[in-house]
């Protein structure tokens, strides 16, 4: 079993597991509908089935696992309706998070919005959790440049939910052209905050969400006659 206490990333053994297994999730090695019979699970992360279950129910809480105290734990399944409420929500709370970003930015905060942009990894039609991770880097610093606590705690709950769906909406494929264009997006988001042009900020994020792989994926979804 491992030993968490040389590494000060991990005050428990439980934490150890909900990262791994969190991790196993978002990268799609633990598709959505997946059982998780525990003792097999963690023997793949080298834990106790102890850590294993206090991490699966704070997976519950985020809305990635299903329990059931009689049966195995399971991989909430993608669901047209999650989809399409997390849109919703996005639609709303990621311009306003842009527009304050423009207003409110500090120097260290436009450090921050640059260096994510410079580290931002071109997503695969099957991303690695590092790729996914620098796509949240990067928005995490523009929503940490709003200064408002409340906003970026829930922006942070929303986008993890919505990394799933990120994966399902690159299923389909994604041209270079579109490829492109999202980098574009994202250099023309990090000048607007560091103009300090609120009104722009917010209109390329509405128009980001709008085409992003979430909304593609909440129309696939949601659209009986398109592969899911």
């Amino acid at each position: 079993m491992l030993d968490t206490a040389g590494d000060p990333a991990f005050a428990t053994k439980s934490d150890l597991a909900y990262t791994r297994v969190r991790g196993l999730i978002l990268s799609g090695e633990l598709a959505p509908g997946a059982v998780l019979p525990q003792a097999a699970l963690a023997q793949t992360i080298g834990m106790s089935t102890t850590p294993l279950r206090e991490a699966l129910r704070r997976l519950k809480q985020e809305g990635l696992v299903e329990l059931d105290a009689h049966r195995d734990a399971r991989v909430r399944p993608l669901d047209a309706t999650e989809a399409r409420d997390l849109l919703e929500m996005r639609r709303s709370l990621d311009p306003l998070a842009a527009s304050l970003a423009a207003q409110r930015r500090t120097d260290a905060d436009l450090t921050d919005v640059r260096a994510a942009l410079d580290g931002l990894e071109a997503l695969s039609t099957r991303p690695s959790l590092t790729q996914l991770e620098s796509h949240h880097r990067f928005h995490a610093a523009i929503h940490r440049a709003s200064h408002n606590a409340l906003l970026v705690d829930v922006l942070d709950g929303l986008w993890v939910k919505t990394d799933r769906y990120r994966r399902h909406g690159l299923e389909a494929g994604r041209s270079d052209a579109e490829r492109e264009a999202r980098a574009v997006e994202h250099r023309l988001l990090f000048e607007a905050v560091r103009d300090g042009e609120p009104d722009t900020a917010a209109e390329l994020m509405r128009r980001h969400v709008e085409t992003s792989l979430g909304a593609r994926s909440a129309g696939r979804l949601a659209d009986p006659e398109q592969p899911r």
